[in-house]
């Protein structure tokens, strides 16, 4: 198998290539996640110790011949994805890349580094803050009119989507600073649509994964410091009239 063309070259490719280039990353990419689904589900112990420890000693059941097997499958799957994320960032950077200019390359550099760390933190955020707020009020809920049990399949479900979730909105930074860098907005209107942001939050934390108000308050608190953030650092950046001189 050919190896991917160097991410610096400068020629233009026919749309056969672009194709053939398109196939090989992509091939790398689903490689590298089945490597780390591989690595993942060898440990899957250790990863249902790490999942099911905000239940607080309580056990998943199951209600089916294969599900103790999917349901296995799932955990190891969202840790595949979380692991091999950096690599398929640069895979997809590595792409797109000869379609930016110098400026913009020096742009995205940074972002792209921002990206697993964002995610990391807002992975760890779900899972040591939202999902304890969110257990603590949804398994306390009319708890003396139900026989709780706790299905694995559901559990995981909701784990893996709670802190992917998590992850996905602290790239607001991310999202932010790109459109200032790129000329779109400014900080200045940023400010001016606090209110519209902080709906739009709202909005947001409502979407994800928790149906109850502690959660979404919990879910909506980074999101308005988030936003409050990258206005912070669009507006110490140079401005992007001054990068692309200097560019």
């Amino acid at each position: 198998m050919r190896r991917p063309a160097p991410t610096s070259r400068s020629s233009e490719l026919t749309v056969v290539q672009h194709i053939e280039e398109l196939r090989l990353r992509l091939l790398v990419s689903l490689a590298v996640f089945g490597v780390a689904l591989g690595l993942c589900f060898w440990q899957n112990h250790l990863l249902l110790q790490i999942v099911d420890a905000p239940l607080q000693g309580k056990r998943p059941v199951t209600f089916g011949v294969t599900e103790p097997f999917t349901a296995t499958l799932t955990v190891a799957a969202y840790a595949a994805f979380a692991l091999s994320l950096p690599v398929l960032l640069y895979q997809l950077y590595a792409y797109v890349l000869p379609a930016f200019t110098s400026a913009e390359r020096r742009l995205i550099g940074p972002l792209l580094v921002m990206i697993p760390a964002l995610f990391l933190a807002g992975v760890s955020f779900g899972y040591f803050i939202v999902l304890p707020a969110a257990l603590h009020f949804l398994l306390h809920f009319n708890a003396d009119q139900f026989n709780l049990q706790i299905r694995a399949s559901d559990w995981y479900t909701f784990f893996g989507m709670s802190v992917l979730a998590c992850g996905l909105i602290f790239q607001v930074p991310v999202g932010i600073l790109a459109a200032t860098r790129l000329g779109i907005t400014t900080p200045q209107a940023l400010r001016a649509k606090r209110r519209h942001a902080i709906a739009l939050c709202a909005l947001v934390a409502a979407m994800l994964p928790g149906v109850d108000p502690m959660t979404m308050l919990i879910e909506m608190a980074p999101l308005v410091a988030l936003y409050e953030l990258s206005i912070v650092l669009a507006a110490a950046l140079p401005a992007p009239r001054a990068l692309a001189e200097s560019a």
